[in-house]
């Protein structure tokens, strides 16, 4: 049984020196599932999160080109196992004939299905196994505190995917990567988040 989530947040690891921790949440349930990404990764989510467009197309643009050149859809994004601490994901793909499933690192499928404005969903094995229950005050759950009417649970829409912080520290590693372009969108980005909360 697999179950849609979506990007809840997106977060600099402390803990994991040069890597993000993206956020995924049940659209029904109250789940959050955690997962370390790349940065490169981070950086396509939080553009697509942000409403950000790069100047020059990114990895996962090109892709995304590529595809829509041969007329093939990503029709979804399963997680769908974990082993020793890696999320095993693959691509559902459709050429409108046949159906073609390619494997992906968990951060590639999930920036694509941002890409692509496709469902992305997590097997309620792999939900079992490494969420977390959180209450709407944001403490822990226990199992035993789930309702009957779990599956009926809709999350309120998040105010902010990506903290202004977090959008800095892309900026740093755009400029420590010389993607300037990149930079300076993020860096407007940044500005225009500023002056909103004025």
């Amino acid at each position: 049984m697999k179950k849609e989530v979506k990007v809840l947040g997106l977060s600099y690891s402390q803990s994991s020196t040069g890597s993000y921790i993206v956020v995924l949440s049940e659209k029904k349930g109250r789940r959050k599932l955690p997962i370390v990404i790349k940065p490169s990764d981070a950086q396509q989510i939080a553009l697509k999160t942000e409403g950000v467009k790069s100047p020059r197309p990114l990895t996962h643009d090109l892709f995304k080109s590529l595809t829509d050149s041969f007329m093939i859809d990503v029709q979804e994004v399963y997680i769908y196992t974990i082993a020793e601490g890696i999320f095993y994901t693959k691509l559902v793909t459709s050429n409108g004939l046949d159906e073609v499933e390619l494997d992906c690192t968990v951060g590639d499928g999930i920036a694509l299905s941002l890409v692509y404005e496709c469902p992305l969903f997590v097997s309620k094995e792999v939900l079992d196994i490494s969420g977390v229950l959180i209450n709407d005050d944001g403490s822990m759950m226990s199992n035993d505190e789930l309702g009957e009417d779990e599956e009926d649970y809709i999350e309120d829409e998040p105010k902010r995917v990506v903290s202004i912080e977090d959008l800095e520290h892309m900026m740093q590693d755009a400029i420590q990567n010389e993607e300037y372009e990149i930079a300076a969108e993020l860096r407007d980005r940044i500005e225009q988040l500023k002056n909103n909360q004025k």
